[in-house]
């Protein structure tokens, strides 16, 4: 069968080659996927977003039921034209809907849009409100009522009495935010929504952030004659973070009621969630050092509170959504790395451990969720291998039943009673494959093939993917036993062993990351192949530090980011050097974001093995990032400084000898611009001569209008003209 593809592929390619614009101006290489699929409470169909409606299919047989909505239905009162519908979510008895529109980004999660309300009984449309945008409308659980947030305060939509009610007054910017997020908490928590109903919709749950004493960032908005400056509060390594505090309002007192979360004001709460009763809310509390994690069980009555779980750790605990409290209203799941391993672990409302469902030397990536009927646990892990995900069900006794193993990345979507998922599958050289499934993992039928896609790659000269294992006795954990790094490359077409080839190496290499895994890469992996047709190796190695291999090879960095990484780096191109078909004088490196971190310290303090490098929006010293994510592998710069500087790659440009090119965007939020004007500043005080791009208001993404081809025609071009040029020249 291979023989037969890669014949099929040289008949077809005819030296059709892959173009960056093909990458990122044209479709050419777009996937098919499945949009605004919502499983509904019957248990036995779903909605999804069609062409011109939302319509109800069966999970079965794949028919459809009936159109819920059509487009054309939602015309605002006094328009003549429906508004524009992308998402939605429906109400829990499913009579109602909420459409975001005219949607605007904020942060990188975060944004606020006109809201409106379908009612799928009257088919009449109306605003949320008309007093300006709001951000994460949600329905009551009973459907009577919607939550909002708009200019850092909370508000409640009786959808009776057509009412809206305002339940915080103090929200301003810059100072106090209700219900929703700082920056940094969005950021380096993963979430933007801080309230929440209760189950009884008697009460909402909320955050209140006092960032009044937390310093701001300025940043220039290049547009108008005199550009703006752009302020916002943005903690950095050792700084001030918000004040918080966890509040419950009573709908019928109309009260608010603060809950205890102790006396020590510098802590994180990255999450509040209800158990099964509307009188007990759990709320995580984190310590400032990020390795001390506790659930406190909440009256909401009285506010006071109890510990309900603790965790410590010697480097940090992660926070997950993995907290599941069963309908039993007496005991709760939860995801653990305590063993050296995150594995899933059932405890009572007391606290007392009732079993380890999950163990081995592997990790459980995600809980999907519990099937109370069956008294099933879904979820997916990296058992396999590192660089696959797979789909398991374990029971209170925890006895583990493979759901789905098919190779590569799967992800899956269950219904409401766990007697179907679709699940999509990818592999680092197959697009994605979208199928239903019945709850014995038997598949039903395809959703999405991408048939499409893989015939047009097959159509080009795109060479594939090939995963390895690079062994070396500088390679060791802690302990001093050796580990082996995953690895992937991608060969040119025609490859001659007995020619010399420059190589890429693609870097991200943060705490927990990955780049090499067995799922389709998008637009990042075209542009590799792109590149292996013009004649260079591309390279990609997950170092130590990395994840899905358990805790001490993903925390061994603590304290040291970039040292042991970089050691890797440094390797892995000593490696490539020994090889007979490389041009040891011909490589380079690539990375973004912390990828970008590594490349910089890939040309310093690894300049005599890399020849060439680009840094696209990098960390160039920790003191510059925030205390969040910072701290939690570092602690405070006062605390460990020399984890901070030694390593730092403005502390190394006197060692640069070969190429580099910098790229940031002047409007990132998230790794500022200061980063590579620091750089900057060090790399001219060695009198280190290098290329710059700078995109004006750009992201931490850098994108719009032209930006992505621009980007890559740019790195292209150095590529070419440092990898691929004489070496001798």
């Amino acid at each position: 069968m291979l023989a037969v593809m890669i014949s099929s592929h040289a008949l077809l390619s005819q030296n059709k080659t892959i173009a960056l614009k093909d990458i990122w101006a044209s479709r050419t290489f777009s996937s098919e996927n499945v949009y605004g699929m919502n499983p509904l409470s019957d248990g036995k169909s779903y909605a999804i977003l069609d062409d011109d409606a939302l319509n109800m299919y069966n999970f079965s047989s794949g028919e459809l039921v009936k159109s819920i909505v059509s487009f054309d239905e939602l015309v605002p009162e006094g328009e003549t034209k429906p508004i524009q519908i992308y998402s939605y979510t429906m109400s829990d008895d499913e009579q109602k809907m909420l459409i975001p529109t005219e949607n605007e980004a904020i942060y990188r999660h975060s944004s606020k849009s006109f809201y409106y309300i379908f009612d799928l009984s009257s088919r009449k449309l109306k605003s949320l409100s008309t007093n300006g945008k709001q951000q994460l409308a949600t329905f009551s659980p009973d459907g009577k009522k919607i939550a909002f947030a708009r200019d850092n305060n909370l508000y409640i939509k009786d959808l009776d009495l057509e009412k809206e009610i305002q339940i915080t007054t103090d929200g301003k910017w810059n100072e106090i935010i209700n219900g929703t997020t700082d920056w940094v908490y969005e950021e380096e928590f993963s979430f933007t929504q801080a309230f929440f109903w209760s189950p009884d919709s008697k009460k909402l749950a909320f955050i209140r952030f006092d960032e009044s004493k937390v310093k701001e960032f300025q940043m220039t908005i290049f547009e108008d004659l005199y550009p703006e400056n752009y302020s916002y509060k943005y903690p950095k390594a050792g700084e001030n973070n918000s004040i918080v505090e966890v509040i419950v309002y009573n709908l019928d007192t109309q009260s608010q009621k603060k809950m205890d979360i102790g006396n020590e004001t510098d802590i994180y709460i990255p999450r509040i969630q209800w158990t099964r009763s509307s009188n007990l809310l759990s709320i995580q509390r984190l310590n400032r050092h990020q390795n001390h994690f506790e659930i406190l069980l909440a009256n909401v009555e009285n506010g006071e509170t109890k510990l309900l779980y603790e965790e410590k750790s010697p480097y940090y605990v992660d926070i997950t959504d993995d907290l599941y409290f069963l309908p039993d209203g007496k005991s709760f799941l939860i995801s653990s790395e305590q063993d050296g391993y995150n594995h899933i672990y059932h405890y009572d409302l007391a606290g007392k451990k009732i079993a380890q469902l999950t163990s081995g030397k592997w990790d459980v990536t995600k809980i999907y969720g519990y099937n109370p009927k069956e008294k099933l646990v879904y979820y997916q892990s990296a058992a396999v291998s590192p660089l696959e995900r797979n789909i398991y069900f374990v029971d209170l006794k925890g006895k583990i039943t493979p759901l789905v193993e098919t190779s590569g990345h799967n992800n899956v979507l269950f219904s409401t009673d766990y007697s179907y998922f679709i699940n999509t599958n990818s592999t680092i050289n197959t697009p994605n494959y979208i199928t239903v499934h019945n709850k014995e993992g038997k598949t039903l039928r395809n959703l999405k093939d991408n048939k499409a896609l893989k015939d047009k790659m097959l159509a080009y000269e795109a060479p594939l993917f090939e995963f390895f294992s690079l062994s070396d006795s500088a390679i060791v954990l802690p302990d001093g036993q050796p580990v082996a790094l995953n690895a992937w490359k991608l060969l040119p077409p025609n490859f001659d062993p007995a020619k010399k080839y420059p190589v890429l190496i693609y870097i991200y290499g943060g705490p927990g990351s990955q780049t090499v895994n067995n799922s389709w890469g998008g637009a990042n992996h075209l542009w590799f192949q792109h590149l292996a047709q013009k004649g260079i190796i591309v390279i990609s190695v997950d170092n130590r530090g990395t994840g899905a291999r358990g805790s001490v090879f993903k925390k061994m960095t603590y304290k040291e980011l970039g040292k042991y990484e970089t050691e890797d780096l440094i390797t892995t191109a000593k490696y490539l050097s020994r090889l007979s078909y490389v041009d040891s004088s011909r490589i380079g490196v690539f990375g973004w974001s912390y990828g970008g971190y590594m490349s910089s310290l890939a040309i310093t303090k690894g300049a005599e093995q890399f020849k060439a490098a680009i840094a696209v929006a990098p960390v160039t010293n920790w003191r510059y990032y925030d205390n969040i994510y910072t701290e939690r592998y570092m602690q405070l710069p006062s605390e460990n400084a020399d984890g901070y500087d030694l390593n730092s790659p403005i502390n190394h440009v006197d060692k640069l000898v070969g190429n580099y090119l910098l790229v940031h965007g002047s409007g990132d939020d998230n790794v500022h611009y200061q980063n590579s004007m620091e750089m900057i500043n060090a790399l001219v005080k060695a009198n280190k001569q290098f290329e710059l791009m700078i995109y004006p208001n750009r992201n931490h993404g850098i994108y719009g209008g032209n930006t992505r081809l621009h980007l890559y025609e740019k790195m292209d071009a150095f590529l070419e003209n440092h990898l691929l040029d004489n070496p001798d020249k």
